[in-house]
């Protein structure tokens, strides 16, 4: 193939950049979406931190209230038109809570109150899935394709200076080094076993679940967390290590690949 050829076979596999219009929600100043015009498509970035009603998260208080039989109005409202929707949520669950039900407390998880019924972190956790997979049951209107992303595990180490945690490593775990993250498990455990419910559930009425199951692919990827370095070049100072959020290249292009895997099973196409 001579270079003229070459180069018109490259110029023919350049792909344009969609440019996009913000479309700010209203009503949820967190929430973000963008309209793509060429394509008459939609991307909305929602914010929750529990997928139900929660509050005291931006406040001081050392516990967050969260009812766990009402859906976070801030992603719920806007996703009945959308075609799908992909939800996940996990290391918020950590933290102290305490919880509602028909509006009335009914116990806590890890509270600074005293004489108040404690009850497990995971129980919440499996009922706040229960809740949000039964708001796509229950509802008339939507339509689309739901998807589960199971929880990420952090890969925080310990610095022998001053015992921080940190996630230094620039490649992943050798299969010897991967260890087993008995909490993250749980939280993976009731996911997988709420939405396998739900999924039984859905094909009855004729609605479509999927799972994007990336928890165990992600255990021997320490390599991919901003650590310290979660901020712009000109910033020069040293954040506290984030080895829990996900940025760089390499491990979450598997997310994307496997959710494309989905979304042309469901239009019909060859998955490859």
């Amino acid at each position: 193939m001579d270079g003229k050829n070459s180069n018109e076979m490259n110029t023919s596999r350049r792909v344009r950049v969609a440019t996009s219009v913000e479309k700010p929600y209203a009503k949820y100043p967190k929430s973000r979406r963008w309209f793509y015009p060429e394509y008459n498509f939609t991307l909305a970035l929602l914010m929750t931190t529990h997928l139900v009603k929660a509050l005291g998260v931006s406040s001081a208080s050392m516990n967050l209230e969260l009812y766990l039989d009402e859906v976070d109005e801030e992603w719920a409202s806007p996703v009945e038109d959308f075609d799908y929707v992909l939800i996940s949520s996990g290391h918020w669950f950590s933290r102290p809570l305490m919880y509602y039900e028909k509006g009335k407390f009914i116990g806590c998880n890890t509270c600074s109150e005293e004489a108040v019924r404690v009850q497990g972190k995971y129980l919440g956790y499996r009922k706040v899935f229960r809740t949000a997979f039964r708001m796509f049951l229950d509802s008339q209107k939507f339509k689309g394709t739901v998807i589960l992303r199971t929880i990420t595990p952090t890969h925080f180490e310990k610095e022998d200076s001053e015992g921080r945690g940190n996630c230094v490593r620039t490649r992943p775990y050798r299969r010897d080094e991967v260890k087993l993250d008995w909490n993250i498990w749980q939280y993976y455990l009731i996911q997988v076993e709420e939405f396998l419910a739900a999924k039984r559930e859905a094909e009855k009425i004729g609605k479509r679940f999927e799972l994007l199951d990336i928890t165990e692919a992600m255990s021997p990827r320490p390599d991919g967390h901003p650590n310290h370095y979660g901020h712009v070049l000109e910033e020069r100072f040293m954040l506290y290590s984030d080895c829990l959020h996900w940025c760089l290249p390499g491990p979450i292009d598997m997310w994307n690949e496997l959710l494309i895997q989905i979304m042309m099973r469901k239009e019909g196409e060859d998955v490859i």
